[in-house]
C-alpha cells in the first residue's frame, strides 16, 4: 500500500541548508517522522500540554462545583417528592365544605375568608365619632390599647361569639354557618354595639362592613338613595355566584329599626394589605348625622378614593358599607351561596338567634364532656375563662397562601420558596398572626384534644411545606397581609436553621389518643423520615449522639450572650463564644422524644423500626446523658461549649467625629474579662437544665431527678408563686439585657409552654414507683395550682392571656392576647396530659 512505503534515508552527510530544511520540515509536520522515527516533544511542549490539561480539569472542576451548588440550591427550593399528606383539593368546598368558610383572618378584629388561594374576604372596621378625632379600628394592634378583645365561644368550625371592649363602647361579634350547596354554604354575622361607662362617650358610632376580592372574581353593589348599599352580588371561581345582604340597624333586641346615616365606597387597592389605607384616605368630615328631633352632628364618612401617584396597578376590588348610628344598636350581614337551594329561611333575626343559641349550647356541653372542668370543681367563672382560652386558640386559626423568602447557603441572595397553603393556629392575633413551627406543636396538644380531625389537618399542612432536604421553614410569612406584620430582618428564612421538632410532641399525643389512622400515617411517614433525618444530618453535634443548634448569632461584640433563635429560647444563655464544639441539651432531648415517635409510627405502618428504637434507647441512656451533659461542678445538666462567665456590657469610649459634627453615641459593647474555654456552660440553670425531666427521659430512681426537683422548688433558683421562672435568680444573666435595646426574654419570665411540660412531667413521675414519687406529687399539685391561679387572675384583671408572666409579681407581660401555647392552661385545669 502506497502509504506504508518509507523513503530511504539520504546517503552521505547533509549540507547545512539541507539540515535546516529537514528540521523545518519536522516542525511543520506535527507527529511527522524523521529518518523513520517519531519526534519527541520538547520540554516546552510538555509544559504547555500539562497546563492545558490542568486548565481543562480546573474548568471541569469549577463547572462541576457550580453544578453541585446549583443542584443543592435547587433542592432547597424543591418541595418534598413524596405524595402530599393531604388529599388533592383537600381544602375545597367539594372535599371539606364544613371548613371552607371560617374566621381565618386572625390579624383583623372580625373577618372571614375561604380556604382558597385568592379568596374574597369580608371584614369589619369601626370608628368612634368623637369631635375632631377619628380612630379607625380594623387590624388587631396592641397600640390600639383596647381594654379587652377575644373570642368567648368558638368551636373551630360552625360558629363564634367574640367580645370587643373599646374606649367608650363594646362590640359583640357573632357568626354562624349553615351548610348547603356546592360552595361551602351560607353564613351570617351579627354585630351588637353598646355604650361603655369607661372613657369618653361617643354619641354615635360608624360600623364599616366591607367585601374585597384578591385578584379574581367580581363584585356588583346594589345601592339605594346613592349612599346605602343594600346588597351586593359576586362571583369567583371557588364560590360561584353569591349574594351579601346588609340588614338595617335595629335596637339591641332586634325589634325596632333605628335611624342611621349611610355611606358607600367602591374602590380598588393594591392588595388586601392596603384596605385600611384606602378607607382612611377616602374619609371626609363633610357628612351630617341628623336623627329626628336631635341636633345635626358632623361625622367622617367614606367618600371617594384616588390612588396616590405612582401607585402600582390595583388588583383588589373593595366595597364598603358604612352605617352611622347611635348606641346601642344591632346590625346583621347575610351571605347566601348561589348553589344552596331550598334554604328554609334567611339566616337573620330570630332564625339567626336560634342557630347561635343551638351552637352555643352544643359547644358548652361538648366542652364539659371533653375537659370535665365542672366535675373537677372549677367555678363557673373559671369554666368561662377556660372556654374563652380554647375559643381564642380556635378563633386564631388562619388560612394563608403564599411564598416564603428563603436564604440558602448555596445562593448569594434570598430566593422565593414554592407557593403553598398553610392552615394553622397562630400565637398572637396582634403580634404574631402567622404560623410558627415550634409553637404549633404546643397548639396541637390542646386542639388535638378538642378536635383530632382539625389537628390532623393542620399538621398535614405543615408537613406538606417540607422541601426535598427534609426542612420546614420555621416561620411562615405567607401573603402580603402576613408580611405587613413582620419586621424586614425576620422575613427571610434560613434553610440551615431549624426549630424544636414539637410536631412530634403533638403526634405522640394523638397516637396515645388513638386518633391517627394508619392511612394518614402512611401518607405522613416519608416526610417524618425526612424531617427526622434532617435534624440528625444538619444539627448533629461534635460527638456521636450529641446535637447542636445551627443559626446562633455570631456577633460576639454586641451581645452579652449571642442568641439562639432557632432553639425557640432566643436569648437563653448558651456558651459565650459560639463554636462547632457545642453540645445543646434541649435539642438532644427533643431528638430522644422524636426517636420514640418515629419508632412507634414505623411499627404502625409496617416499616423497619429498629434503628429508631435503637436511637431512642441510646438517647434515653441516663449514663450517656450524664457523660455528655451532667456538670458535676455545677450540680445540674448543662450545655457544653467555649464559655466564660466573665462577660459584661460596658459603654465604649467616645469615638472621634469629623469637625463640626456631633459626637456619636457610645455603644454598649461586650467586655470579656476572662478568656473562654471548652467547658460546661455555667450560670445558666433554668429551663434548658430541666429538659431531661421535662421530656421524661430520667429514670424514676435517678438521683438526677431528685436534684432537678430540688432546683425547681428552690425560691432562690426557679420557684415562684406564679410558676417556674425561665432562669435561676442566682444566674449572672438573670433579667440582664442582651444588648442595649434587647431586654431579657427567656432570662427570668415565666413561660406557659415550658411550665406545661413541667406539670405534665411531674404528673408522670407522680404515677411511678420511686424514691421521688411523693416529692413529684407535691410539686405537681402546687405548681399546677400556682399557674392556673395566676393566669386566671391576670385574665380577670387585664382582660387578656399573656405571652409571659413576671416572675416577681405574676403580672402578664410581652404581647397580648397570646392565646397560642398559653392556652395550655386548659389542659392543666383538665389534668389532661
Amino acid at each position: 500500500m502506497g502509504r506504508e512505503r518509507r523513503r530511504k534515508a539520504p546517503e552521505g552527510p547533509l549540507r547545512p541548508q539541507e539540515k535546516g530544511a529537514r528540521a523545518a520540515g519536522r516542525k511543520e509536520r506535527p507527529g511527522g517522522v524523521g529518518g523513520g522515527r517519531r519526534a519527541r516533544p520538547g520540554l516546552g511542549q510538555v509544559c504547555a500540554l500539562l497546563a492545558l490539561a490542568s486548565g481543562a480539569l480546573g474548568c471541569a472542576a469549577f463547572a462541576y462545583s457550580l453544578y453541585g451548588r446549583w443542584r443543592l440550591a435547587a433542592r432547597v427550593l424543591t418541595l418534598h417528592p413524596a405524595p402530599r399528606s393531604l388529599e388533592p383539593n383537600s381544602s375545597s368546598p367539594a372535599v371539606a365544605p364544613r371548613l371552607f368558610w371560617g374566621s381565618y383572618r386572625p390579624q383583623v378584629y372580625f373577618g372571614m375568608k375561604t380556604r382558597s388561594p385568592r379568596s374574597p374576604v369580608a371584614g369589619l372596621m369601626w370608628m368612634h365619632q368623637l369631635e375632631g378625632d377619628v380612630q379607625l379600628r380594623h387590624t388587631c394592634e396592641q397600640s390600639d390599647g383596647l381594654p379587652r378583645y377575644g373570642w368567648l365561644l368558638h368551636d373551630g368550625v360552625h360558629f363564634g361569639v367574640q367580645e370587643i371592649k373599646d374606649v367608650g363602647l363594646s362590640l359583640q361579634t357573632e357568626f354562624v354557618k349553615r351548610p348547603g350547596g356546592q360552595h361551602g354554604g351560607d353564613w351570617s354575622w351579627r354585630v351588637t354595639a353598646r355604650p361603655e361607662r369607661t372613657g369618653a362617650q361617643a354619641p354615635f358610632i360608624s360600623l364599616l362592613f366591607y367585601v374585597a376580592t384578591d385578584g379574581q372574581g367580581a363584585l356588583q353593589p346594589r345601592v339605594e338613595d346613592k349612599t346605602r348599599m343594600v346588597s351586593l352580588t359576586g362571583t369567583t371561581e371557588e364560590l360561584g355566584h353569591f349574594t351579601i345582604t346588609f340588614q338595617q340597624p335595629t335596637t339591641e333586641a332586634g325589634t325596632t329599626p333605628l335611624y342611621a346615616s349611610y355611606n358607600f365606597l367602591q374602590a380598588k387597592a393594591e392588595g388586601l394589605h392596603r384596605l385600611s389605607d384606602v378607607v382612611k384616605a377616602s374619609l371626609s368630615p363633610r357628612f351630617s348625622f341628623a336623627p329626628p328631633g336631635a341636633p345635626k352632628r358632623r361625622y367622617f364618612g367614606v367618600d371617594t378614593f384616588r390612588g396616590a401617584p405612582g401607585e402600582s396597578e390595583p388588583r383588589t376590588q373593595l366595597l364598603v358599607h358604612q352605617v352611622t348610628v347611635a348606641l346601642p344598636c344591632r346590625l346583621e350581614v347575610v351571605f347566601e351561596s348561589g348553589s344552596a337551594a331550598g334554604r328554609p329561611e334567611q339566616l337573620a333575626g330570630e332564625a339567626l338567634t336560634r342557630e347561635l343559641g343551638k351552637h352555643a349550647a352544643a359547644f358548652e356541653q361538648r366542652f364539659e364532656e371533653t375537659f370535665g372542668l365542672a366535675g373537677k370543681g372549677h367555678s363557673p367563672q373559671e369554666q368561662h375563662f377556660a372556654r374563652a382560652a380554647l375559643s381564642n386558640l380556635l378563633g386564631g386559626m388562619g388560612y394563608f397562601h403564599g411564598r416564603s423568602l428563603v436564604q440558602s447557603p448555596h445562593t448569594e441572595q434570598p430566593q422565593l420558596y414554592p407557593e403553598g397553603p398553610l392552615f394553622t393556629a397562630v400565637p398572637s392575633r396582634s403580634f404574631f398572626p402567622r404560623g410558627f413551627l415550634w409553637d404549633e406543636g404546643f397548639h396541637q396538644l390542646l386542639l388535638g384534644r378538642w378536635d383530632p380531625a382539625l389537628s390532623r389537618e393542620a399538621l398535614a399542612h405543615w408537613f406538606d411545606l417540607m422541601n426535598a432536604e427534609g426542612w420546614i421553614p420555621r416561620e411562615q410569612i405567607l401573603g402580603e397581609e402576613a408580611r405587613t406584620k413582620v419586621p424586614a430582618e425576620f422575613v427571610v428564612q434560613h434553610s440551615s436553621a431549624g426549630n424544636p421538632p414539637t410536631l412530634f410532641l403533638a403526634l405522640r399525643q394523638l397516637l396515645a389518643q388513638g386518633a391517627l389512622e394508619v392511612g394518614y400515617l402512611r401518607r405522613l411517614y416519608p416526610r417524618l423520615q425526612s424531617w427526622y433525618d434532617w435534624y440528625n444530618r444538619t444539627q448533629a453535634g461534635p460527638q456521636p449522639y450529641t446535637f447542636r443548634w445551627r443559626g446562633r448569632d455570631q456577633d460576639t461584640q454586641m451581645f452579652l450572650n449571642p442568641k439562639t433563635l432557632t432553639s425557640g429560647l432566643d436569648d437563653y444563655p448558651r456558651a459565650s463564644h459560639p463554636s462547632p464544639d457545642e453540645r445543646h441539651l434541649d435539642l438532644r432531648c427533643w431528638m430522644a422524644m422524636a426517636s420514640v415517635v418515629m419508632a412507634e409510627v414505623a411499627t404502625l405502618v409496617g416499616e423497619p423500626a429498629g434503628e429508631y428504637q435503637r436511637m431512642a434507647e441510646v438517647l434515653a441512656d441516663n449514663q450517656l446523658l450524664d457523660r455528655h451533659h451532667w456538670a458535676e461542678a455545677l450540680g445540674t445538666f448543662a450545655d457544653y461549649g467555649n464559655h466564660t462567665q466573665a462577660v459584661a456590657l460596658e459603654r465604649e469610649r467616645p469615638r472621634p467625629s469629623p469637625p463640626g459634627q456631633p459626637l456619636p453615641t457610645p455603644r454598649l459593647l461586650r467586655v470579656v474579662r476572662k478568656p473562654p474555654k471548652l467547658q460546661f456552660v455555667g450560670g445558666a440553670l433554668g429551663y434548658v437544665s430541666l429538659f431531661p425531666l421535662l421530656l421524661q427521659l430520667l429514670r424514676p430512681d435517678s438521683q438526677r431527678l431528685g436534684s432537678l426537683l430540688a432546683d425547681m422548688r428552690s425560691e432562690k433558683k426557679l420557684w415562684t408563686p406564679f410558676g417556674l421562672r425561665s432562669l435561676s435568680r442566682a444566674s449572672p444573666f438573670y433579667l440582664k439585657h442582651n444588648t442595649e435595646h434587647d431586654p431579657p426574654y427567656w432570662r427570668g419570665p415565666i413561660w406557659i409552654n415550658i411550665n406545661y411540660l413541667a406539670v405534665r412531667a411531674l404528673h408522670y413521675y407522680s404515677q411511678l414507683e420511686g424514691p421521688y414519687r411523693k416529692q413529684a406529687t407535691a410539686l405537681y399539685q402546687e405548681l399546677r395550682a400556682n399557674l392556673i391561679g395566676n393566669i386566671f387572675r391576670q385574665y380577670l384583671e387585664s382582660g387578656y392571656i399573656w405571652e409571659q408572666y413576671h416572675d416577681s409579681t405574676g403580672r402578664g407581660q410581652g404581647c397580648y392576647p397570646f392565646t397560642g401555647w398559653s392556652a395550655l392552661v386548659v389542659l392543666m385545669m383538665a389534668e389532661e396530659y
